[in-house]
């Protein structure tokens, strides 16, 4: 296994990766909400606007204990935020996940939007084994005593072991088995060009105004790979749960766990094994 650690001072003094932008706009959509993660570089996001999340947190037999180091989670100084994954001299991981304060509800009679610009780090897919980056939406009831997988998740991008596939999935009502087919959910999955800056879209469209034939659609770089509706579903209360309830975001890389595997003697922590955000935003049509 490879070990890879860096010092605060070490990570503020690196270059920055990207230029500040804010999120685009789309025609026939207001712009609810962005997070562009403004501040100085190798400091750690607004803990206004997100929970920064820490320790072993028991799920998906991953091996990652989640910090609140900058070694894992720091603004660029560039507006954008890195997450990464981080191998120490004991052979353990380390990594970071933050979820938003905000919440956001699908409205009746509209679509709403919810993106993310994306990149990953540059080390080859064959030094990526056990990398697991994902952007990503909990039903905010789960902070409210509701379980999972009532609660509803949408993952928004998944992709495992550098694969250039992202995923994604709903995930819904019971475990095992239920209206999303639990533990694996119901699923939609699409070719990534390269692993540099792409847009990955999830949108609720609420127009019908009849839950069984609303949608979630999913998009890379604005074109769309999948889409589920309410009927498909099949369940009126999971769909309430999906696309009619407040939800948060989560943006987080684990290592290792049930679906990637863990890393192997090839595997690379630090940059190049990152997941790199420039925004977080919603919008409304």
């Amino acid at each position: 296994m490879h070990s890879t650690a860096f010092t605060a001072s070490a990570l503020a003094c690196l270059p920055l990766l990207a230029q500040a932008w804010n999120a685009p706009s789309y025609s026939g959509f207001n712009l609810v909400w962005q997070e562009v993660f403004s501040g100085s570089g190798g400091t750690l996001p607004s803990t206004a606007t997100w929970n920064i999340i820490t320790g072993d947190l028991g799920v998906n037999d991953e091996l990652e204990t989640y910090t609140s180091s900058t070694a894992n989670l720091q603004l660029s100084g560039g507006n954008t935020l890195q997450i990464v994954p981080v191998q120490g001299s004991d052979g353990s991981w380390t990594s970071g996940r933050i979820e938003s304060t905000y919440t956001f509800t699908p409205a009746a009679g509209v679509k709403t939007l919810a993106e993310a610009d994306i990149r990953f780090g540059d080390n080859d897919i064959s030094e990526k084994q056990g990398m697991w980056p994902a952007f990503w939406m909990l039903g905010d009831s789960l902070r409210h005593g509701t379980s999972w997988p009532e609660c509803g998740e949408i993952d928004a991008l998944e992709t495992v072991d550098g694969q250039l596939i992202g995923h994604g999935t709903i995930h819904c009502d019971t475990d095992p088995g239920g209206a999303c087919n639990e533990p694996n959910g119901i699923s939609s999955s699409v070719s990534i060009p390269d692993q540099s800056w792409h847009t990955w879209r999830v949108q609720f469209d609420r127009t019908s105004n009849n839950w069984d034939t609303e949608t979630i659609t999913w998009y890379l770089d604005g074109e769309q790979y999948g889409s589920v509706s309410g009927s498909q579903v099949g369940d009126e209360n999971s769909w309430i749960a999906l696309c009619h309830s407040p939800l948060y975001f989560i943006l987080n890389v684990a290592v290792g766990g049930d679906w990637p595997g863990d890393p192997n003697s090839s595997t690379e922590g630090g940059y190049g094994s990152m997941m790199e955000v420039a925004y977080v935003a919603v919008y409304s049509s």
